[in-house]
């Protein structure tokens, strides 16, 4: 089974949504097996390098709430992150353009290493409250999952893998994705936002029983809610 992601290395809603996929892929260990590609899309394409602003600040303007609002919100979303085992640090989060590093992601996927270094972006951006535009920083990231220390500083000293970064963002557009994550299974079910986990085993039996594999008996599935981030 193929399935693609669409999402950005800040989007708070992706790292969950991510864990929540591999939560119901871990419940059909043995029963399919799947490929991931992550697909790139920025929320914020414009960003700067550095921002001199928290994420309660910026947030409180570009969805024109107040600062208590916003603070309300990164609370929920962190409390929802712990149930899934990751411990959010969005106060400590550095706001800045993800451009290289998905630029980083499509290098590694090149090299069969794009859900390593997914992983390990997010995490340094959520948890560890790293500058994940920082060229110094991506190099080590880069290096922690394998890929050739050389090869990364070339990349990054050049604009290879942007074309692939827009095809991403250009595809998005014309499947009418306006928000992430946003998971495509076998070129046949969408689903938008970081859904529950019952929710993917669900369409992730429906795409196995209709591919006339094996098939896999799950509960029914709860209802979707819309956990995502807009542009």
């Amino acid at each position: 089974m193929n399935i693609e992601i669409w999402s950005d290395v800040v989007c708070p809603w992706c790292y969950i949504g991510k864990r929540r996929l591999e939560k119901a892929l871990h419940q059909l260990e043995g029963f399919i097996q799947v490929q991931i590609r992550w697909r790139s899309y920025e929320l914020d394409p414009g960003a700067e390098k550095s921002i001199d602003k928290d994420m309660a600040s910026r947030l409180s303007e570009k969805y024109r709430i107040s600062p208590q609002q916003a603070k309300e919100s990164m609370a929920h979303i962190a409390s929802l992150a712990l149930a899934e085992g990751l411990e959010y640090n969005l106060d400590g989060a550095k706001m800045t353009n993800s451009f290289d590093a998905h630029r980083l992601i499509q290098m590694a996927s090149k090299n069969g290493l794009g859900g390593q270094m997914k992983e390990r972006l997010l995490c340094a951006y959520f948890v560890e409250s790293e500058n994940i535009s920082d060229k110094a920083a991506l190099l080590r990231f880069a290096c922690e999952v394998g890929l050739d220390s050389g090869e990364v500083s070339g990349m990054l000293a050049s604009d290879a893998f942007a074309d692939k970064v827009r095809a991403d963002e250009s595809l998005a557009t014309e499947l009418g994705i306006s928000g992430v994550p946003f998971f495509v299974f076998d070129s046949k079910y969408a689903v938008s936002g970081a859904q529950s986990s019952e929710v993917f085993l669900e369409v992730l039996t429906r795409v196995q029983a209709e591919s006339g594999q094996k098939s896999i008996n799950t509960d029914e599935a709860s209802n979707c809610s819309n956990d995502s981030c807009q542009i």
